[in-house]
Order: C-alpha cells, then sequence, then structure tokens
C-alpha cells in the first residue's frame, strides 16, 4: 500500500479552496508579455511565466499597448478563494529599453508605494517591489532576451490601478510604505484560508503523519520555513504542516494527537507573536508588540537605550537588527519565549518542542534548544 500523502499540497486540496497568484506572479506576467512585445511587435497572450517552485501558470492580458521605446500589459490580480484585499486589481508593467550595460532597473508606478523608514528588506527610498518579484522579473526578462538576442538592459515601472486606495486597507502606511501596495509573494502563490477549512487541513496532516509513522513534524509559517526545517533536520513533506499564521491549531491538536517532537519555524517577526501569547499569527488579528521585545531584549543584556530603539523600531526586522548590532541575540530570546509558550498551550503533553526563527531569505536567526 502506498504511503499516504501529506505536507503542504495535500493540506491545500484538503482544503477544497482554489489558490490564486501573487501581485508578484501579475507582475511578472505583465512584464514577460511587455518586453516580448517590444522586442517582436506582438503580444503573447495568454502569456505564460515560470514560479520559484516550477508551476507555470498562464495569464490573460487585460490591457496592452505599444508605443516606441516602451511596452505596457496588465493583468488582473486573481486571488482564488483567499480574501485577498488585491483580489481584482489591475496590475500593470511598463517595460522601458535602456542602454547596455545599464541592467534591470525598477520604478513605482501610481498604486505601488515607496518605502520610506528602515526595517523593511527594502532599502529607504525604494519602490516597494520585494526581492522575490524582483529576481522574477529579472529572470523572466533575462530569459526573453535570450531568446530575441536582446541585452535585457531594461526599466520596469509596476503600477496597480486604484492601489493607494487599496493600502489604506493594509499596514503599509504604518510601516512607512507610501503611495500604494506592495508587489509581494515569495512562490508566486496565493494559498487561500478559511479559517475552518485550513483548521481542518492542519489536523488531517498531524493524522497522517501519525499514521506514517513520523515521530518528528514541523509546523510551518510558509514555504521559506519549510525549506529551513528540511536543510535542518531532513523531515519528508509528510512530516511538514504547513500551519500558516494558525499556531494554536497546530499545539492544541497535537496536544491531544502528540508526537515524540515538535518543531515550529517561522519567521521572526511572526514568532515574536507567539513568544508575546498570541496563537493566531494573522496580521489582522495580532501585531508585533515591540514592547515586549523590547523586554526580550532588556532581559537579554540591552541597556535602556537599546532597549527604548527596539521599542521604537518601524518593524520587527528592525528590532532585530538593532539588538544584532549590539550582540544581544533577540531571535534566540523570541525562540525560547515561543518555545515557552507552546508548551504552556500543550499542557504536560509528552511532546518535546524547539523553534526556529528565520529571516526572508530562510537563513535562520534564533533558534531554541529542544525541551
Amino acid at each position: 500500500m502506498s504511503e499516504a500523502k501529506g505536507g503542504r499540497s495535500a493540506q491545500l486540496k484538503h482544503t477544497g479552496l482554489r489558490p490564486g497568484w501573487t501581485t508578484g506572479a501579475c507582475a511578472t506576467a505583465a512584464t514577460t508579455a511587455a518586453y516580448t512585445a517590444l522586442l517582436t511587435g506582438d503580444f503573447p497572450d495568454p502569456v505564460s511565466i515560470t514560479l520559484p517552485k516550477g508551476q507555470t501558470p498562464a495569464f490573460a492580458l487585460a490591457m496592452e499597448e505599444l508605443d516606441g521605446e516602451r511596452a505596457t500589459v496588465g493583468v488582473v490580480k486573481d486571488a482564488g478563494d483567499d480574501p485577498d484585499v488585491t483580489h481584482g486589481a489591475l496590475v500593470r508593467a511598463t517595460v522601458r529599453r535602456l542602454p547596455p550595460g545599464s541592467g534591470v532597473v525598477f520604478r513605482a508606478g501610481p498604486g505601488v508605494g515607496t518605502v520610506t523608514r528602515p526595517g523593511l528588506p527594502l532599502d529607504v527610498g525604494e519602490p516597494a517591489i520585494n526581492p522575490m518579484p524582483r529576481q522574477m522579473m529579472r529572470d523572466h526578462i533575462a530569459r526573453v532576451a535570450a531568446d530575441h538576442g536582446a541585452t535585457g538592459d531594461v526599466e520596469i515601472t509596476v503600477s496597480v490601478d486604484h492601489g493607494e486606495e487599496i493600502a489604506r486597507s493594509t499596514w503599509n502606511p504604518r510601516l512607512g510604505i507610501l503611495g500604494g501596495l506592495s508587489i509581494l509573494g515569495t512562490t508566486g502563490v496565493v494559498v487561500p484560508y478559511s479559517c475552518s477549512a485550513w483548521i481542518d487541513s492542519i489536523r488531517r496532516g498531524v493524522d497522517v503523519a501519525r499514521a506514517a509513522g513520523h515521530t518528528h513534524v514541523a509546523g510551518c509559517t510558509g514555504s521559506t520555513s519549510e525549506r529551513t526545517v528540511v536543510a535542518e533536520y531532513g523531515l519528508p513533506e509528510i512530516a511538514l504542516l504547513d500551519m500558516g499564521d494558525f499556531a494554536g491549531a497546530v499545539l492544541k491538536y497535537v496536544r491531544r494527537h502528540p508526537v515524540d517532537r515538535l518543531t515550529v519555524c517561522g519567521g521572526f517577526a511572526k514568532l515574536s507573536k507567539l513568544a508575546a501569547g498570541h496563537l493566531d499569527l494573522h496580521s489582522a488579528r495580532s501585531q508585533v508588540d515591540k514592547g515586549f521585545l523590547a523586554e526580550l531584549a532588556r532581559q537579554g543584556g540591552a541597556d535602556a537605550a537599546l532597549a527604548a530603539e527596539v521599542a521604537d523600531a518601524n518593524t520587527g526586522l528592525a528590532a532585530l537588527q538593532l539588538c544584532a548590532a549590539a550582540g544581544v541575540s533577540l531571535g534566540d530570546l523570541v525562540a525560547v519565549a515561543a518555545r515557552d509558550q507552546a508548551l504552556s498551550v500543550l499542557r504536560g503533553a509528552p511532546v518535546a518542542v524547539d523553534v526556529i526563527c528565520i529571516d526572508r531569505a530562510g537563513a535562520v536567526v534564533g533558534r531554541s534548544a529542544v525541551h
């Protein structure tokens, strides 16, 4: 008999929810079609792209315009069954030729924000186009250029119709991203979250892992943390639980259906919420508590001035960087506090727990011992 299927993909299938595409994937599709038209005179419609995990979705073009040295394409964002505020938004990319050697330059058009405060994975003054979407666009520009004997030196301006208005429903203004939305996505895929459906899929994931005889499972906040856990422990896909924001759902179900060991792995900021006692890590329902981080830093040796800087930091990442520069291991402190919160939820169940905090690139920035 073949082994039951588990892991992230099985969880998504079990929910019955339709995945969608990130703004980063839409911008990449629009960029690919625009650059192709700039080189050939024809817009590929639909246009196919390759996502980081190998999927090759095709996108219909909602608008196209070719004018001498530049071309513009618009793609409508489809978030699938996720209640995403950007669902239905028109994401545009304008590609303009640049002199050889210029590389790929990114600009924020109308509806795309600009970074104005430190603590984000982009420098102040940069368009709010995150690192992975930038890499996806660079890769596709290079492929189109190679196919048509071009240099690939272009300026890409990404815009989102009504993006500044939509951004008021996000945390962008509070984070200092002004003028519009961020272009996001690490995998290109929007994983839809219905609370009841996703929690049910978590429970099924635990059941499948236990039935297959796995005694070590990992609750991960996303695909980057999954890769980290696999690299650290060599766990098979069936032992990976895509907990998303539902840390409490994993802990409560494992309390009733124990495994020998549970690793919790996720972004530093998300796991700082667990450390502070939040079991739902969604940005709409819990926020990074910089005051809590300042107190942890103080307990870890930070002086009053550093603790005050941490309390006033723009983001969790900024707080982490401040502490790292001062030799205070805030990542480890958060991991230990998150582990202790997890153990309190487990209420003495025979489950050993460790926690790994990562940054956006998947580098480990904090970890706890197994307890």
